[in-house]
């Protein structure tokens, strides 16, 4: 008889210390024995010259979701999960997003009544809270933080979405007094808004003048208002999707300061410049995200941050849409 339901046999092991050779045991789906030489599983895998990692966790996402303008995300909960299985990735963490006027708890319900029958990986939700009324911020977000989702996103940025900073104190409130973490997506409306109507009018409408619209001031100045309000209430935050170097001054100034900001950054920073929004037709637009990419010399930038610390979070944020 078998001693293990599955034996990965002769790969190299990397774990969060160490890279070593070795089989791996596995039984009722969990791994039970490391070692050389493990005796036969009923199933067997060679894994030799292969290297065996721990499946990833991307922890930003949106699968199965509608923006604000009424679009649904390209893929759902089938497909989304079965892309992430094949490249590695066994859990994610994607959001159940609150629109104006809809209860929170039932935000949550009709996105598990979506997720459970697709998933083909593990999951965990974020919340989006754009709608923080007396209902939601003093009964609904407690009671879901209670039953642990203890992390949600609020918008600094797009009319459906955004909260004031009134709001963004009231949300930071019940996050501190009832022990969860806000996301903020740090980019300012107004200038945003202000930026995209000129180029608009002057019939600058081409992928590439996406990044035009949103230059790095927008996010610094945003990234500096969500850490003052942070500390205001003193309250953990992360700032996701940081693209450059004027939002990272901000979070090393604050970090530096002992303030309690963490941040987060994506591959498009990493592989992507702005002139990937140049190229001709569609291919310009397939590279369009919020805050864009930057060029070169911030790409290094974002690189170095990473490596030295800065982020304590590098997620994909996978957002697709037709």
């Amino acid at each position: 008889m078998a001693q293990y339901d599955l034996v990965v046999r002769g790969g190299r092991v990397a774990t969060a210390s160490d890279v070593f050779d070795a089989d791996i045991g596995i039984n009722d789906g969990k791994i039970s024995a490391l070692g050389n030489g493990l005796d036969a599983g009923a199933e067997e895998i060679d894994a030799g010259g292969l290297l065996i990692t721990p499946g990833g966790v991307d922890s930003h996402c949106h699968v199965e979701q509608i923006s604000g303008s009424g679009i649904w995300t390209a893929d759902d909960w089938f497909t989304a999960t079965r892309s992430a299985a094949c490249g590695g990735t066994t859990t994610i963490m994607p959001f159940a997003c609150q629109h104006k006027g809809d209860s929170l708890r039932a935000v949550v319900q009709d996105y598990h009544d979506r997720a459970g029958p697709k998933a083909a990986v593990d999951y965990a939700f974020h919340l989006i809270v754009s709608d923080p009324t007396p209902q939601a911020i003093g009964q609904d977000l407690p009671a879901l933080i209670k039953d642990g989702y203890t992390s949600f996103k609020i918008y600094l940025t797009y009319d459906a979405l955004m909260l004031s900073d009134e709001q963004v104190l009231d949300v930071f409130a019940v996050a501190r007094r009832d022990g969860a973490m806000v996301m903020v997506h740090a980019e300012n409306n107004d200038m945003i808004k202000w930026m995209a109507q000129r180029l608009i009018q002057a019939g600058l409408t081409a992928p590439k003048f996406h990044a035009t619209s949103r230059p790095m001031l927008v996010e610094r100045e945003a990234t500096h208002r969500t850490i003052a309000l942070a500390e205001l209430v003193d309250v953990p935050v992360l700032v996701v999707h940081v693209s450059g170097a004027e939002a990272i001054d901000q979070i090393r100034w604050a970090q530096s300061r002992g303030l309690k900001v963490y941040a987060e950054t994506c591959p498009q920073y990493l592989f992507l410049t702005a002139d990937d929004m140049d190229k001709p037709g569609l291919e310009g637009a397939k590279h369009m995200c919020s805050p864009p990419p930057r060029d070169k010399a911030n790409q290094e930038i974002v690189w170095n941050a990473l490596a030295e610390g800065v982020f304590e979070v590098f997620s994909s944020d996978h957002a697709p849409y037709r």
